[in-house]
């Protein structure tokens, strides 16, 4: 479920029955609705978020995998959703958040670490359980956790393939911030507001430069670095900003 409100998008994994476990057509909708919060200048924070209060994601459908995943066609067309899915929220120009609540596992856990933040109740849990179902994960996906979470971290996680707390996934910044369950909305919502009422072009700029940090030197794109630092300074925001801070009011950010 994609939804607006305000400066946020609200994406909901809506498969509550099952723990909001994710289908190819989830996967499908997830980009989806990704890429339409992109095009929106609207929005400007997207939050993910698992429906009712057990479950973020609790990994992939199962009940699924006979019609998605029971030939060698249809194995490739699941796993370029699933690839689809976890690009397309790392390569959000706009600030990403996952609410955790529950269950954060195998895929959930994937989802999570392809946001810029993690936001999570008390009661969270997270694992990767690739290593007692015989589960290969990819250099791409792998990679993700690493630059995380770290080497030891991302081998722990994989090697033990066992449920950690939210305490437990804060130690190994797995997790950004860990609230009671029944504050985590209204955080996450604070949080996103905050984001969304500082100025777009030095919040999308920041984004984009962490994001060439942490590729091999021989694919960072440093031009583009300096065009977005040079851009905000460039900016009416930059304008708006100086001139509120000396006039000791709120700025009115418009991205430009």
């Amino acid at each position: 479920i994609a939804e607006k409100e305000g400066a946020i998008g609200w994406i909901t994994f809506n498969n509550p029955a099952k723990h909001n476990a994710v289908s190819k057509e989830m996967w499908d909708g997830l980009a989806d609705a990704v890429d339409a919060f992109n095009a929106d200048d609207d929005v400007r924070v997207i939050v993910l978020k698992g429906a009712g209060e057990k479950a973020f994601v609790a990994g992939a459908d199962i009940s699924k995998f006979e019609d998605e995943r029971a030939s060698e066609e249809a194995i490739k067309a699941y796993a370029d959703s699933v690839t689809r899915g976890y690009n397309t929220v790392m390569a959000s120009p706009k600030p990403t958040i996952a609410m955790i609540r529950g269950y954060c596992i195998g895929g959930g856990t994937g989802i999570a670490v392809c946001c810029d933040m993690r936001i999570c109740a008390e009661d969270a849990q997270f694992g990767v359980p690739a290593a007692k179902l015989g589960l290969g994960y990819s250099y791409e996906h792998i990679r993700k956790l690493v630059d995380l979470v770290g080497p030891s971290a991302a081998k722990e996680i994989f090697y033990t393939a066992r449920r950690f707390n939210a305490e437990e996934a804060r130690g190994m910044r797995l997790a950004n911030r860990v609230v009671p369950a029944d504050e985590l909305e209204s955080y996450v919502r604070n949080y996103a507001e905050t984001i969304a009422g500082n100025a777009p072009l030095t919040v999308k700029s920041v984004k984009a430069i962490v994001g060439e940090i942490m590729k091999d030197p021989e694919e960072q794109d440093l031009d583009l670095c300096k065009q977005l630092y040079d851009g905000c300074f460039d900016s009416e925001d930059y304008v708006e900003g100086r001139r509120a801070f000396m006039e000791k009011r709120k700025p009115n950010f418009v991205g430009r």
